[in-house]
């Protein structure tokens, strides 16, 4: 049986929950997760490396033998790690599981997203793009658009290029801040503009070699801060797996009308992409449609549906790597999964870092996966947002969740926030 050495780029609760699935195969002979956090460490040797430093990372797969390279962020990826590997001769034998560059354009760039949906006849909303050039065309259009009318910075804007605007004044103004003043940088020279859809969200994970696939389980996220959606978007504060309206119905219209024809657009164009396929849905009445793209697993979407994933994730790497996705069925966890994730007082606005946490050894029949930790004086602190997504299993979410609240109860630090409704529109 052959066995791999991985260096897993990150350092979030994503990582954490990819580093815990892969340290379970026998087929992973040492794991090295860069930058890592303190959660990580526990299945693997942290390396202290930029997910940027391409250089330094090609070094040290070099210096320590990688053969997969894993990277769990957008931004290499749409950086194009893959390519700076493939291109080297030293280390063009690495196995990158994730897209090329323009691959990774899927994310990086929201209208390249909507021209390839197009040309595949994939649902999505309707929209334009506009930058500095046809910006008074924009304006024109703004005035007459339907209300409320999506905004969307084109590039990679960390979660918030995106506005939902309730007027046309509202509209003309962050249309306005994203071209004439930069409001995201690169990220929003190009503005795609497109309907509001009514419905409710969903997510849905692909693996592919770029020509086969298997689906790994669906999941629900909930990005508001406060109870009931309401608030502030962040990052993520908690999700549900699996979604209890994608049923085999609706999820026979998500295969033959998305994944389907989004893999098969990807072999047609000739794009090289192997990797993970993000499809962040909407339900409109049956249908699905597609809002978004990722290139990589989401945070926290990973924490539930990783643990949903009974097949071996070394072991599906390595189909991949070797084009043979087709000799895969995936495997899921009839329970349900349920994570949320306990938050910095202040979140997702300033927060005050490096408070100490404690209660780790109390946790009982929930997995702990770090996202914004760090250590200090041997202690495990604060470090980000989102400090720690808590995932449970159960026979239903109400079951899940009783399990979480206790859990979350005997994790300890000041300032600690959590939303207790995760799930509340199916219970």
């Amino acid at each position: 049986m052959p066995s791999y050495n991985i260096l897993l780029l990150g350092s979030g609760g994503r990582e954490c929950a990819l580093a815990w699935k892969m340290q379970q195969s026998p087929l992973c002979e040492k794991l090295y997760i860069a930058p890592g956090n303190p959660g990580t460490e526990q299945y693997g040797t942290n390396v202290a490396l930029s997910v940027m430093d391409f250089e330094g990372i090609k070094k040290f797969c070099l210096e320590n033998n990688i053969d997969i390279l894993l990277p769990g962020p957008e931004d290499p990826l749409v950086a194009g790690i893959y390519d700076s590997f493939i291109n080297d001769p030293q280390t063009q034998h690495i196995f990158v599981a994730g897209p090329s560059k323009e691959g990774a354009q899927l994310e990086g760039s929201k209208a390249f997203a909507k021209q390839f949906m197009q040309r595949h006849r994939i649902p999505t909303a309707a929209y334009r793009e506009f930058n500095e050039s046809n910006f008074e065309e924009g304006i024109a259009y703004l005035k007459q658009h339907a209300l409320p009318i999506v905004l969307k910075a084109d590039g990679l804007a960390a979660g918030k290029g995106v506005v939902i605007a309730q007027s046309t004044d509202e509209a003309i103004e962050s249309f306005t801040a994203m071209i004439k003043d930069a409001q995201f940088g690169d990220a929003s020279k190009k503005v795609v503009v497109e309907e509001f859809l009514t419905g409710i969200e969903l997510s849905v994970f692909a693996m592919t070699d770029g020509t086969d696939y298997i689906l790994l389980p669906s999941a629900k996220d909930y990005k508001r801060i406060g109870e009931g959606d309401a608030g502030s978007n962040t990052g993520g504060m908690g999700a549900i797996s699996p979604v209890p309206f994608a049923d085999d119905a609706f999820m026979k219209k998500v295969i033959d009308r998305i994944v389907e024809p989004t893999v098969r657009g990807l072999r047609q164009e000739a794009i090289t992409y192997a990797g993970f396929i993000f499809f962040g849905l909407i339900k409109v009445n049956d249908d699905p449609y597609v809002i978004e793209y990722n290139c990589r697993m989401g945070d926290p979407e990973t924490e539930v549906v990783i643990p949903r994933l009974q097949n071996d994730l070394v072991q599906l790497l390595e189909k991949m790597m070797e084009g043979r996705m087709n000799e895969v069925t995936a495997l899921h966890d009839p329970r349900v999964a349920c994570t949320i994730m306990l938050v910095s007082k202040g979140y997702p606005g300033s927060y005050h870092k490096g408070i100490i946490i404690k209660g780790f050894e109390q946790v009982n029949g929930s997995m702990l996966f770090h996202a914004g930790t760090a250590k200090k004086d041997n202690e495990i602190v604060t470090s980000g947002g989102r400090v720690i997504a808590i995932t449970s299993y159960g026979n239903s979410i109400k079951e899940a969740l009783t399990t979480y609240y206790e859990n979350a109860s005997k994790i300890d630090y000041e300032g600690k926030q959590y939303r207790k409704d995760i799930g509340y529109e199916f219970i």
